[in-house]
Order: structure tokens, then sequence, then C-alpha cells
């Protein structure tokens, strides 16, 4: 496949109908997301006011004829002990997955993460999705836990493998 040199920005209102379409994609064909109910365009405005107005990123990657993928971070836990540790979350347009969209959106996220200050940015991965735990191994994670049967969706028990990149 032809990698795709996409542009990398904060994402804005007006992205989160693309947003909104990987999102409900990723929910309704993969097991990338363990939610089984789509969102609607008020839940994704609601998410992305709830990040930003928390300091957390939302970026985009923009190719000529839409949103590409979108990286975020957040809470790992809610618990004040956690306050420097982040989980990260990247997704990715299908008709574009496999051609460096998520690559591109890594660096600016690590990069992030490491202006605000954080210590450890986790990435909770479906154990079968091979890709997505060679992208992060590329930019530092490690495999630190893997949780048998912790979810489901399709019908069948999902692992979950919890991947961890120490920042700065």
């Amino acid at each position: 496949m032809t990698l795709v040199l996409p542009s990398i920005r904060p994402a804005e209102e007006a992205d989160l109908p693309g947003i909104l379409a990987i999102y409900n994609d990723a929910v309704a064909n993969t097991t990338s997301i363990w939610n089984e109910t789509e969102s609607d365009l008020e839940g994704r405005h609601i998410w992305w006011r709830g990040r930003t107005a928390q300091g957390f990123p939302v970026l985009v990657a923009t190719v000529p004829d839409g949103i590409a993928g979108y990286a975020t971070f957040g809470p790992f836990r809610p618990h004040e002990g956690y306050r420097h540790t982040v989980e990260n979350s990247i997704y990715v347009r299908a008709d574009l997955r496999g051609r460096g969209i998520a690559g591109a959106l890594m660096p600016p996220l690590i990069e992030a993460a490491e202006k605000r200050g954080l210590h450890s940015m986790i990435a909770g991965i479906e154990a079968e999705n091979r890709a997505s735990i060679r992208l992060h191994e590329r930019f530092g994670f490690r495999e630190v836990a893997r949780m048998p049967e912790v979810g489901t969706k399709f019908g069948r028990w999902l692992d979950l493998v919890l991947m961890q990149r120490m920042i700065g």
C-alpha cells in the first residue's frame, strides 16, 4: 500500500462529522472499540468539549478528501494518583488503514504528553490487533500486561493487551 502523508492539526468543531464516521465504523466493524452502540454527532460534541476542556489533545490527520484519522489521550483511571498517566486512542478511516496515518499521528500525540509533563502513556489494545501492537512497539511502547477474556464483542470474548511508554 502507498503511504499517505496527512496534515496533522488540532481538531476543530467542523471535524466532528469526520471523527464520528471513523468512530462509528470502528464500533460497528472492529474490536478496536469495545462499545456496541454507535454515537451521534451530539455525543461527539460532548466528548470533544470534555477532552479539550480538560486540556487533552484531540488531533486530526487530514487528506484532500477529509479526515483520515484522529488521536487523543485522556485519563488512564479517575483517581488522583494516576494523574501523570494517560491512555491513548488512535483511529483511522477504514479505506486508509495501513497507509501511515496512525504513524503520523503518534509523534505529535507523544509530544503533547511531554509538554504536559506526563510520566506514562498506556495503550489498551485488543490482543488480536497486531497492526496496533506493532504501531505502538515502533514508538517505544512495551507490553506490560495481557488480560484474557476481560471484554466481549461480536459474541466472543476479547483479550486486552496493555502497552506502556514512559514519557520524557
